[in-house]
């Protein structure tokens, strides 16, 4: 264990839920977000398959008797598992056979997928899902909250419980200057234990250097470009939280390397969501208007915003000189904070955007069918736009319900205009707007 304070993270009792209800928990999510440093503070014991001092020992047993890297206290931590993907199975089998909870906690910073190609290595097959006996938790960086930068006065579940709670007057101590500064410098874990902002901000490039150089062509050990995928997630940058289709994205790659096609430009696209760095926003579909209305393209976008600022090479002093650009970060933060807050209860994020220009930016789901629909606007000025588009939708719906009786679609349960402002407040229409450094789960 570290000598470092942990600072508790919300999947923390996610972890301990799922250990207590299966007998191993899968917990994946990018490099770096904290994984193994979260799971060490439940295992007894762990193997961690990266480290060089063992790792070919560890692979000699995989190939001859994978059920012996198992034998440890538990739950027993088996670290970046995926490098030896038939521990999957062997870990279904002990739990089979113990019959028993909390056994195993599995980490990995990418996804496999199922391998039963007759020339690829036995210890790389995984053969069998863990459906009922593998729990999967995903875990991403750290939201303003766990980093102790969000005051967390306001209670984002407890809003969906109470909805007449009283938030007006609460304020953030966060600057729009300080809001650019932690969206740059992003949720690393390791970025709170680096004291000088220019130390801080260089995790984040790393870890794309990484990335590029290194882990885009280990995902899956097909050998890739660098430079090309630098320029894929240069292209994504610049069009993070928009609808750019990938035609426009690959026209904008093939400035630069004007033979990349289609298909190239999708297989990176693809690892580099295996390996967390992109996670793409669906659509909310539902039949309001006309199904024709809707856009159902996919909005762009990073698993965390200082990915995209390393992208683009932007800075702090850029983006305070083009705030519009800042926008489109802050709204990436905004959901990777809302991700966060709402795991405990099943989130999942989409957004809404009709022909008409209709949008919400995002629609929060929870698993018990409650939603929110959500603006993310940076300034004040902006706020009653925000505002008069959630109120426009929500009409919409209930116009649409007096017409449809055997179908009818529930109403949101939260408007919400997000901000990078100072003042939290319930305004006359109902619509909450609250400051993102005021917020918590």
């Amino acid at each position: 264990m570290a000598d470092k304070e942990y600072l508790s993270r919300i999947a923390d009792d996610e972890l301990a839920l799922r250990l207590e209800a299966f007998g191993a928990v899968q917990i994946k999510g990018p490099k770096w977000c904290g994984k193994t440093t979260t799971a060490e503070q439940q295992a007894k014991s762990f193997i961690k398959l990266q480290d060089p001092d063992k790792r070919e020992g560890y692979l000699a047993t995989a190939r001859t008797k994978p059920s012996i890297l198992l034998k440890g206290e538990t739950p027993r931590l088996i670290d970046e598992w995926q490098d030896v993907p038939i521990l999957w199975d062997a870990v279904r089998n002990a739990v089979d056979q113990r019959g028993l909870k909390g056994q195993f906690i599995l980490t990995g910073s990418t996804v496999i997928k199922n391998n039963g190609d007759e020339d690829t290595p036995e210890e790389q097959k995984q053969m069998h899902t863990g459906t009922g006996r593998i729990a999967t938790m995903t875990m991403y960086l750290m939201s303003l909250y766990e980093s102790k930068e969000s005051s967390g006065e306001i209670s984002f579940l407890e809003l969906f419980d109470n909805k007449s709670l009283d938030i007006d007057g609460i304020t953030s101590k966060l600057s729009i200057e300080e809001l650019i500064m932690l969206a740059c410098r992003g949720g690393w874990p390791d970025s709170l234990n680096v004291k000088s902002e220019r130390a801080q901000l260089l995790i984040a490039k790393d870890y794309l250097n990484k990335v590029c150089e290194d882990d885009i062509s280990r995902v899956d050990g097909v050998q890739r470009n660098p430079e090309l995928a630098r320029l894929i997630l240069r292209s994504y940058a610049r069009n993070l939280c928009t609808l750019a289709k990938k035609t426009a994205m690959l026209a904008d790659v093939k400035v630069e390397m004007e033979t990349t096609v289609q298909a190239t430009f999708d297989e990176y696209v693809d690892a580099l969501k295996r390996l967390f760095v992109l996670e793409d926003i669906d659509a909310w579909c539902p039949a309001i208007r006309s199904a024709t209305a809707i856009r159902s393209g996919k909005k762009r976008c990073f698993i965390d915003p200082s990915i995209a600022v390393a992208a683009m090479g932007a800075s702090p002093k850029s983006l305070e000189l083009d705030l519009k650009t800042f926008g489109f970060i802050f709204e990436c933060m905004c959901i990777r904070d809302l991700r966060v807050y709402s795991q405990a209860m099943g989130g999942r994020v989409s957004y809404y955007h009709d022909r008409y220009g209709l949008e919400a930016d995002i629609v929060l789901h929870l698993d018990d069918q409650r939603y929110a629909l959500i603006e993310c606007k940076l300034g004040s000025r902006d706020i009653d736009e925000g505002a008069t588009h959630l109120l426009q939708l929500q009409e919409l719906i209930r116009e649409r319900n007096k017409t449809e009786k055997q179908m009818p679609l529930r109403e949101p349960d939260l408007l919400i205009v997000l901000t990078g402002g100072e003042f939290a407040y319930t305004r006359e229409d109902g619509v909450k707007v609250i400051p993102l450094g005021c917020l918590k789960d």
